[in-house]
């Protein structure tokens, strides 16, 4: 089941003419022989950070809030609706080509692809109660097409399931989020790849510290009730030595001791999940 599924020499008077003309030939071959190379370095800036983060950072601190109701992050699509930036940063994830990239430059990049293009699905169906709404039974909202990236038409289906997930990074699923109340937590600054793994622990961090969609712990009845999340994708988290202790790296000491002790055998529970929109009203 799928939830969900970013920057004059002044001559001498008496100067030869000829001299004047072969300085101005000369700065004129220096200048068309800069070119390559500085369009060289502007293609190879642009393939390194295909998306303008600092753009996308100042989109997400003015168009969402953070809140202490189950959402923990809402977004204004009202506002975002109006914004030409929003535009230009959608136009980017979409111009991209995130096949040149690195792999946690590449990471990086569909995470933020998956976030960016989950809102515009939003802002272009607006307005909407769920983004299942957006779908039907014969097609699901996860099946919509949602851009062409290197002239492959994706959905967010293909960019969860054929890409990140593939990726082998279990921490993705607290990472991308289906602009729905029990999702993660959007975060409220881009992934980046220079700081990709502190990034990824802080969502899997505000994603468990909720005791209603993240993480609830019952120690007399020995029932660990989690995001159903961790049902859907059980599987990702094998390889971290499972769903208990995959939570237990990112709780606080006295609970992530608890679960790799006694309540290493805990019984597994899932919180109900709620796709109402995350929308700041």
């Amino acid at each position: 089941m799928s939830r969900r599924t970013e920057e004059q020499t002044r001559l001498p008077r008496r100067a030869s003419t000829h001299r004047c003309s072969s300085l101005r030939t000369r700065a004129v071959l220096v200048l068309l022989c800069s070119l390559p190379a500085m369009s060289a370095f502007a293609t190879g800036e642009s393939e390194r950070r295909p998306i303008d983060l600092d753009l996308y950072q100042r989109l997400l601190e003015r168009y969402t809030r953070s809140v202490p109701d189950l959402v923990g992050t809402r977004v204004d699509y009202q506002g975002l609706r109006t914004s030409a930036e929003w535009k230009r940063l959608a136009q980017q994830v979409r111009a991209a080509k995130p096949s040149r990239l690195e792999r946690a430059q590449r990471l990086a990049y569909w995470i933020n692809a998956y976030n960016i293009l989950t809102i515009d699905l939003i802002l272009d169906h607006y307005p909407v109660d769920s983004i299942r709404d957006i779908g039907s039974f014969f097609s699901p909202v996860w099946k919509i097409p949602v851009a062409t990236i290197e002239g492959r038409q994706v959905s967010l289906d293909d960019i969860e399931h054929e890409i990140l997930r593939k990726m082998g990074e279990p921490r993705i699923h607290a990472a991308i989020v289906c602009a729905s109340t029990s999702c993660p937590p959007l975060a409220r600054s881009p992934f980046r790849s220079a700081t990709l793994g502190e990034d990824l622990d802080r969502a899997m961090r505000s994603w468990l510290a909720s005791p209603r969609k993240g993480v609830s712990i019952d120690r007399t009845r020995k029932v660990v009730t989690v995001s159903k999340i961790f049902d859907w994708f059980e599987a990702d988290f094998e390889a971290k030595g499972g769903v208990l202790a995959t939570i237990a790296a990112y709780l606080p000491a006295q609970e992530a001791d608890w679960l790799r002790g006694p309540g290493r055998n805990a019984k597994l529970r899932y919180f109900d999940y709620d796709c109402s929109l995350n929308e700041l009203k």
